[in-house]
C-alpha cells in the first residue's frame, strides 16, 4: 500500500475501468468521476470480474465534463489527475462544435479545479487523432512532434481532440502556475472486456469483422494497442520525472487493414469466424506507420504485439 491518491476521470469507459484497476492492483487509493453514481455498480461489478475483491480504497464522485459542480470535491487532496475521460460519438454530429466545445471546455475545466487543488501533475489522454490527419503524408513516419492540421477537412472528434489537446498545452504554458501536464496519444484501443465495458474499437472493427458487417476492406490502415498498455503508460507518465511536459504516442508495432484483422480471426480463432468475410488485401504502400520509440525509450514502455490486442478482444467479447 503506498499512501498517494489518484483521481481516474470517466471510470466507466474502457481505458478508464482499466486503468483503475491496474492502479488499485498497485496500491494506490483511487477516486474517479461519474456522469452519474447510477452507475458505480458497472464499475464494481467489472473489477470483481478481474480479481479484485476488496474496494476500501476506491471512492465515487459525480462530475460532469460540462458543469463545474463536483470537480472540486473529486480533485481535493489528490496526488495526480489521470483525465481519461471523452466522449465518443456514435455517429457524425450535424454541427460540430456539439464535440468540440464539451472536450476543449471539459479538459479545461479539469485543469482548472487541478491547479486549484494543488495537484502537481496531470496525465491527459488525448489521440492519435491530434496527431495524424489533415495532410497527405504518404511515407511518412508519424510520431509525437507531428499535429493534425485542425483546419483542414476533418471529421468533428479528429477536430475535437486536436483543439482539446492543444487547449490544454496552452492553459499549461499561460495559466498553469507551475503544474505538470503529460499527454498521452493512443491509437485504436483494443484487448480485454471486463464488465460489458468496451471501447469504440471493438463494434467499429472487431464485431463488424466477426459478424460479417465488414464485406471489404478499404485503403485504410491503423494502429493497435492493448488497454492494459494504455493504462500502464498513464500510470508511468504519472509517476516519471521524466514524463513531465511531454507527450507520448501509444501504440503496439505496426498497423493494421480490416484484412489483417479477419485473417489474423480466421487463422487463430476458426471457432469465432464463421461470419468473417472474404476480404482482398489493401495495396502494401497504403500501410500507416506510427514511431512508439519515443515511450519505450523515455518510459520503458513495452506494449503487447498488435495481435495479441486484437485476439483478446475476440476472446471477451460480450456472448
Amino acid at each position: 500500500m503506498n499512501n498517494q491518491t489518484v483521481l481516474v476521470t470517466g471510470g466507466t469507459g474502457f481505458v478508464g475501468i482499466h486503468t483503475i484497476l491496474q492502479l488499485l492492483q498497485q496500491g494506490y487509493t483511487v477516486k474517479t468521476t461519474l456522469r452519474t453514481l447510477s452507475k458505480t455498480p458497472t464499475i464494481i461489478d467489472a473489477l470483481k470480474e478481474a480479481g479484485l475483491a476488496d474496494f476500501s480504497t476506491l471512492s465515487f464522485f459525480e462530475a460532469d465534463l460540462t458543469s463545474d459542480t463536483g470537480w472540486d470535491e473529486a480533485v481535493k487532496d489528490c496526488d495526480y489527475v489521470l483525465h481519461v475521460a471523452s466522449p465518443f460519438p456514435l455517429a457524425e454530429p450535424e454541427d460540430e462544435n456539439e464535440l468540440i466545445i464539451p472536450a476543449r471546455d471539459g479538459s479545461l475545466r479539469v485543469l482548472k479545479a487541478t491547479r486549484q487543488a494543488g495537484v502537481k501533475r496531470v496525465v491527459l489522454t488525448s489521440s492519435f487523432a491530434a496527431i495524424g490527419y489533415g495532410a497527405d503524408r504518404k511515407g511518412h513516419t508519424f510520431d509525437e512532434n507531428d499535429w493534425t492540421d485542425k483546419n483542414a477537412n476533418i471529421p468533428a472528434y479528429i477536430k475535437s481532440k486536436t483543439v482539446a489537446e492543444e487547449a490544454a498545452w496552452d492553459f499549461i504554458k499561460d495559466e498553469g502556475e507551475g503544474m505538470e501536464l503529460t499527454v498521452i496519444n493512443p491509437v485504436g484501443i483494443f484487448g480485454p472486456i471486463i464488465g460489458g465495458i468496451y471501447p469504440a474499437s471493438f463494434e467499429g472493427v472487431i464485431q463488424a469483422i466477426l459478424d460479417g458487417t465488414i464485406k471489404e476492406s478499404p485503403d485504410f490502415t491503423f494502429g493497435v494497442v492493448d488497454v492494459r498498455d494504455v493504462a500502464d503508460i498513464h500510470i508511468k507518465a504519472m509517476r516519471l520525472p521524466q514524463a513531465a511536459g511531454q507527450r507520448f504516442l501509444a501504440t503496439s508495432e505496426g498497423t493494421v487493414s480490416f484484412y489483417d484483422v479477419a485473417e489474423l480471426i480466421k487463422k487463430q480463432r476458426p471457432e469465432s469466424a464463421a461470419l468473417v468475410a472474404d476480404l482482398q488485401p489493401p495495396a502494401s504502400e497504403g500501410y500507416l506507420k506510427i514511431s512508439n520509440k519515443k515511450a519505450v525509450e523515455t518510459l520503458n514502455w513495452h506494449p503487447r504485439s498488435k495481435e495479441e490486442a486484437i485476439l483478446a478482444s475476440v476472446d471477451t467479447r460480450p456472448k
